[in-house]
C-alpha cells in the first residue's frame, strides 16, 4: 500500500524520517478505503520516496510505501461479532471496527423477538432451544450476506 504525505520545512533535518513515521501511523491506521478495506495496523515501511519540494508552499511531498494488517469483509464470509442492540426488526453486532445490522427476515423462525425481557432479545422456543438467546453483549456468528460501500466505510 501506498500513502502521498506532506511534511512541513520545520521538519527538515535529521529526524525526518522520524517525523514521517509518525505521521503515517497517525494518518493511516484506523482509516476505510474501498479498495484495501480498515487499515487495522501498519506492519512495515518499505520505502519512504525521495521528497519533492512544491514551490508554491514549501512543503516536501513523499511517497511512503508500507504494509498493513487490513479488514475487509466480503460477501458470505463467516464473522464474529459482539450484539449491541437488539429491536423488532433485527439486531445490530460489532465485528471489530465494522458494524453488522442482522434483519429479523433472515434470523432463524425459531428464534422469537421478545420485546418485553430485559434487554430485549431473540429467545428461542421450544424446550430444547429455551436456553438459545440472542440479546445485548452475546457472542455470534453471522454470514455476510451483502456488503454495502461508501466513499469512506464499507
Amino acid at each position: 500500500m501506498s500513502h502521498v504525505m506532506q511534511l512541513h520545512p520545520q521538519y527538515f533535518g535529521p529526524r525526518m524520517r522520524e517525523w514521517l513515521t509518525r505521521r503515517l501511523y497517525e494518518e493511516v491506521e484506523g482509516t476505510c478505503s474501498g479498495r484495501y478495506g480498515y487499515v487495522i495496523s501498519v506492519v512495515e515501511i518499505v520505502d519512504i520516496g525521495r521528497g519533492v519540494l512544491q514551490t508554491v508552499t514549501g512543503f516536501a511531498e513523499f511517497r511512503v510505501v508500507y504494509k498493513a494488517i487490513v479488514f475487509k469483509p466480503f460477501k458470505n464470509q463467516v464473522v464474529d461479532g459482539l450484539v449491541t442492540t437488539v429491536n423488532r426488526l433485527g439486531f445490530f453486532a460489532d465485528v471489530g471496527p465494522l458494524q453488522v445490522f442482522v434483519s429479523a427476515h433472515l434470523i432463524p423462525p425459531y428464534l422469537k423477538f421478545e420485546p418485553n425481557t430485559n434487554p430485549p432479545a431473540y429467545i428461542g422456543e421450544g424446550q430444547e432451544l429455551q436456553d438459545t438467546r440472542i440479546e445485548k453483549n452475546e457472542t455470534v456468528r453471522i454470514r455476510l450476506v451483502g456488503t454495502r460501500l461508501d466513499a469512506t466505510e464499507i
